[in-house]
């Protein structure tokens, strides 16, 4: 076997229809377009949830709601989390890049501790935000919280 007797398997290749070139090909004339319309000239292509004339769904239905522009979004870490991350690193010091190196947030993402779960390591903790039940069960187990 060389480079220049290579070819492809048996059938996995088809040969393109050539349409509109005469009426001795059978595919000459309306050029399997059909006839007349929008669809059969050049250049058509149809809108974005085009119908066909009838009234289209973005516009039957109506508008509600908004998007708040204030909207601050945090990502939220349970007290469970933090205690299998101490545990499996011995932390005593937990900030927001510790969470970011063991895969629990982005790289620029607000941070807010959630009081599920129980928290047994005496760990300080850094967040941008905290849930009032997480701050108590942080401080009761000896640990601090600092809001940054």
């Amino acid at each position: 076997m060389e480079l220049n007797n290579l070819t492809p398997a048996q059938g996995s290749v088809k040969t393109a229809k050539r349409i509109g070139r005469g009426p001795g090909s059978g595919l000459g004339g309306t050029s399997t377009r059909g006839h007349k319309g929008a669809k059969s000239r050049s250049g058509y292509s149809k809108k974005i949830g085009f119908e066909g004339g009838q009234m289209p769904m973005q516009r039957r239905l109506p508008k509600f709601g908004f998007k708040n522009i204030n909207r601050v979004e945090y990502k939220a870490i349970n007290l469970s989390t933090l205690q299998a991350l101490a545990e499996a690193k011995q932390l005593e010091k937990i900030g927001v890049a510790d969470l970011h190196n063991a895969g629990l947030v982005g790289k620029n993402v607000l941070v807010k501790i959630l009081g599920n779960g129980t928290l047994t390591a005496k760990v300080t903790v850094e967040a941008n935000a905290f849930s009032k039940s997480a701050e108590e069960a942080i401080t009761a187990a000896g640990g601090t919280v600092v809001k940054l």
